[in-house]
């Protein structure tokens, strides 16, 4: 299998999801082909960031130098996984792809990008209105609407300037392990936020992914549906791409 290179810390509870997650699907596609061998778990590299520096390097859309620091820090992550012998990265967070262009530049190595693999997966399920939910970056991104509407596909933070508190204080909340009640919350905003803004069913990017944390029985499942809301999973949909990536010389695909 590829050696995968994780930028992790961004929060760090949802890291470990991707560490484990992909350790688990890594043993059970290698148990599946071959019962009574020791199956295989990729070569994996974590660089994990301090997320207090993360929030305060956040730059202006207006000021294209105020994210020199916020690229810079990444990008170096990034350098650090390339000279480990990664043979491609991943970011574990959804903020840092509103900079994607500038933090990959001069990286030799593929990093996947999690945006398109959620708007890949808006469009198989034939959504035409995405809700983006996740921190205060994420919601108000334009690069955030311009990857799904390059499918097709409308896609918006919350128009309620309480709503997107909510959500924003709801993410450091379950960073700290804090999830009574969020999932209620999540879909009261959701189902809020379509009635006022879409048409469509209601189609929720989770774009944060701390988010998925709210689900406990659900936060490994790349797509699910609770009470009416169709729920993206960046967190798993990225997950699956990694690991499908990092098996596809091995596996002959």
């Amino acid at each position: 299998m590829k050696k995968i290179g994780i930028v992790g810390g961004i929060a760090w509870p949802s890291t470990v999801d991707y560490y484990s997650e992909i350790c688990r699907r890594s043993e059970q596609w290698h148990l599946a082909r071959n019962p009574n061998a020791v199956p295989s778990t990729p070569e994996i590299s974590i660089e994990s960031l301090d997320l207090h520096k993360v929030f305060s390097y956040i730059g202006n859309d207006q000021d294209e130098a105020s994210w020199t620091q916020f690229d810079d820090y990444h990008r170096a992550a990034l350098l650090r996984i390339e000279a480990s012998g990664a043979d491609f990265a991943l970011m574990a967070s959804n903020s840092p792809h509103h900079r994607f262009a500038s933090i990959t530049r001069g990286i030799k190595i593929p990093v996947l990008n999690l945006l398109q693999v959620v708007a890949k997966e808006a469009s198989c399920q034939g959504a035409h209105e995405v809700l983006i939910l996740g921190t205060a970056l994420a919601m108000r991104s334009a690069k955030f609407r311009e990857i799904f509407a390059k499918r097709g596909i409308m896609a918006s933070g919350p128009s309620s300037e309480t709503a997107k508190a909510t959500i924003s204080a709801m993410v450091f909340e379950l960073q700290r392990g804090k999830i009574e009640s969020a999932a209620e919350r999540i879909g009261a905003i959701a189902k809020a936020e379509f009635k006022n803004q879409f048409s469509g069913r209601p189609v929720v990017h989770l774009g944060c992914t701390e988010l998925p944390l709210a689900f406990p029985n659900q936060k490994t499942l790349s797509t699910f549906e609770e009470d009416g809301v169709l729920y993206l999973n960046s967190t798993a949909l990225h997950i699956d791409a990694a690991f499908e990536f990092a098996l596809c010389e091995s596996s002959g695909s």
